[in-house]
């Protein structure tokens, strides 16, 4: 299966108006290239997220990929364990990402099994889990929401289970927050995305991806009960997170 190019916001399209972006089919086709070209440093998240599995993973646990997309942290993770008897389990609440994802999946030689999950991530139990990855997920979940999920995920995790949690966030310097506005507009703009291009994403995006300060994530992440968290990564303003139970 070829990954397309994104071209999805090229052209003026009534369909793609403010507050309409949808993980479909199209999205889905260029998936790959539109995050690579959008999210500084996505390639070492995941490649990371493939290691702090290899240190994490404990034996017979469930390692949980929440919003999975096309299962690049899920193979991450699966193609670094070093214990047994391990479960993946990819969930995410769009047919056609789960649809290319299990098609890549099935390419991959590594015996771990994997299973894919089509439903909201506010909906699915945590159970046993050793490391728990949400890379740009929680971002698109309402804020309401959150505090829920993130309690979930801390009851769910097993003592000695981590935690990766990557998103966009916000500034709450408001110089700094245009700053990294900006600098991420021009890191899209180095590879390739037109103004109109950026304009249209963003304009698309504004009501459905609600970003948060990484203090508000670590007040989060701290009341759920996690002992420790700390930014392990940052470009311009997109982040992530680890956070360890003890």
């Amino acid at each position: 299966m070829t990954d397309a190019r994104d071209n999805i916001y090229a052209s003026a399209d009534p369909l793609r108006e403010a507050g309409l972006f949808r993980f479909d089919d199209n999205v889905a086709k260029v998936f790959p290239d539109m995050i690579k070209r959008s999210v500084p440093g996505y390639t070492t998240i995941v490649a990371m997220t493939g290691l702090l599995a290899q240190r994490y993973a404990s034996a017979g646990s469930r390692l949980y990929d929440l919003g999975c997309s096309l299962g690049a942290s899920t193979l991450a993770m699966r193609q670094n364990l070093q214990v047994s008897d391990c479960r993946l389990v990819g969930v995410d609440n769009s047919a056609a990402m789960l649809e290319r994802c299990r098609s890549i999946i099935d390419t991959d030689t590594h015996e771990t099994r994997v299973d894919l999950v089509c439903a909201r991530l506010q909906d699915i139990a945590i159970e046993d889990a050793s490391v728990v990855v949400l890379n740009f997920t929680l971002q698109f979940v309402p804020v309401a929401e959150r505090d829920a999920v993130i309690q979930r995920i801390y009851e769910g995790l097993r003592p000695g289970g981590v935690m990766v949690l990557s998103e966009k966030v916000t500034f709450e310097d408001p110089h700094l927050d245009e700053l990294n506005i900006a600098l991420h507009h021009e890191f899209k703009r180095a590879n390739g995305y037109s103004d109109m291009e950026i304009a249209g994403k963003r304009a698309a995006l504004e009501n459905v991806l609600l970003p948060e300060t990484l203090a508000t994530h670590k007040q989060r992440i701290g009341d759920a009960g996690f002992s420790s968290c700390d930014v392990w990564f940052q470009c311009f303003n997109f982040a992530s997170l680890v956070a360890l139970k003890t």
